[in-house]
């Protein structure tokens, strides 16, 4: 029993086993063989290798976005007369996030005193008091209903509201947009990054953006693609749509900066590249982008308000990126599939060389060494030579 032990733990250490290999000289079968392997290591080189860049490890990104809109205009609208708007009136929010919206076109309803008045007619109309039910809130209403229907005009009646008097109209939508000089402010987009994993920083401030060029550039995607500095209508423009159009009722613009870092390279390539995507979609079902806000003031001890309704066009930053560097781990990892992957070649061929050539049967003999139960059983001269070597010795043994 020990020496069997021995014998085995001898041939697991000191012995080593191979395939059996076969020389195959066909060559439909070689020419096939080199074939796949060469697509294989195509594949290898060129896709994982060189455009996935699979002996590098990967890191996301994290980001911080501020903006800055400077222009001026002018406008002259019935009730309220000749009006400069600055970046502090026409940007929403003031602070500058990377989600924003520039007024282009508004709707005024100034002296605003909360009361009672007609409401209005697009929220319905009545013709006797029994058809406005007191204390109700009609969907789109602009008040609580007093269960009166009163005159809104010469023509027509509706239900008299409780809210803030008189009533929003908002009909009309002003064409041209009032504030179509909009198309020619500027912003300016300060965008922060930061790959944690690999420790590197950047801003879209690269080192090609000096302060003399940024007092002068203006964004141009062939001219200038590195300058932060964007006119409104470039932007709309890049994105396939015309600023005329979307100003009037507004729309949605998204703006995204990408930043695709190689860092195995010096980190002043690591530049970020913009792209503007139109998000608006033209319909007869509520086209356009609008909200409305207020500006308050006291007058003769009650509260008074100029109701606006805004329209415009939301800007939407969205950065995105990834780093990669190299690895050892996952280079070696890659090469360990590459390898694998060769195996296939193998496998298709021997599926070619085995069920599909005409000598395949042949070539299975050549591949395959069978070895039968019966090969196992001695030979029938050793086995009468056995039988007579036994009853020798019984022979011998007895008495």
């Amino acid at each position: 029993m020990g020496q069997k032990f021995v014998e085995s733990l001898s041939s697991f250490l000191f012995e080593y086993d191979t395939p059996r290999m076969v020389l195959v000289r066909n060559k439909k079968v070689g020419l096939t063989f080199r074939l796949i392997q060469l697509v294989v290591l195509a594949y290898i080189i060129g896709w994982v290798f060189l455009y996935e860049k699979g002996y590098q490890s990967r890191d996301g990104i994290v980001s911080s976005v501020s903006v800055k809109l400077k222009g001026l205009t002018v406008t002259n609208v019935s009730g309220m007369g000749r009006h400069i708007w600055d970046g502090t009136d026409y940007v929403f929010p003031p602070q500058g996030d990377s989600s924003f919206v520039v007024m282009t076109n508004f709707i005024i309803t100034q002296g605003q005193k909360q009361g009672h008045c007609p409401g209005n007619p697009e929220t319905g109309k009545c013709a006797e008091d029994r058809d406005c039910t007191e204390g109700k809130y009609l969907r789109g209403g602009q008040g609580i209903m007093t269960g009166k229907c009163v005159n809104f005009d010469s023509t027509n009646k509706t239900c008299e509201i409780f809210g803030w008097c008189p009533v929003e109209i908002d009909d009309f939508i002003p064409n041209p947009p009032l504030l179509l000089e909009a198309e020619n402010f500027t912003l300016f987009i300060k965008n922060s990054i930061t790959f944690p994993r690999f420790q590197v920083s950047r801003r879209n401030l690269v080192e090609r953006v000096t302060k003399h060029y940024l007092k002068s550039c203006t964004y141009h995607k062939v001219r200038d693609p590195l300058c932060p500095v964007f006119e409104l209508g470039y932007i709309v423009e890049e994105s396939g749509q015309k600023f005329s159009t979307l100003a009037q009722k507004g729309g949605v613009v998204g703006i995204t900066i990408s930043w695709d870092c190689d860092l195995d390279w010096p980190v002043k390539h690591c530049i970020p590249i913009y792209n503007f995507h139109g998000l608006y979609n033209d319909n007869n079902l509520s086209p356009g982008f609008n909200f409305r806000y207020a500006k308050y003031y006291r007058e003769n001890g009650s509260d008074v308000r100029t109701l606006y309704k805004v329209f415009g066009i939301r800007f939407d930053i969205l950065v995105n990126g990834k780093a990669g560097k190299f690895d050892i781990i996952p280079t070696m990892t890659t090469i360990g599939s590459g390898i694998g992957i060769f195996g296939v070649a193998s496998v298709l061929c021997d599926l070619l060389l085995l069920h599909f050539l005409p000598k395949r049967d042949y070539y299975k003999q050549k591949k395959f060494k069978y070895a039968e139960q019966d090969s196992l059983k001695p030979a029938k001269g050793e086995a009468i030579s056995s039988s007579m070597c036994n009853l020798q010795e019984k022979e011998n043994a007895s008495p």
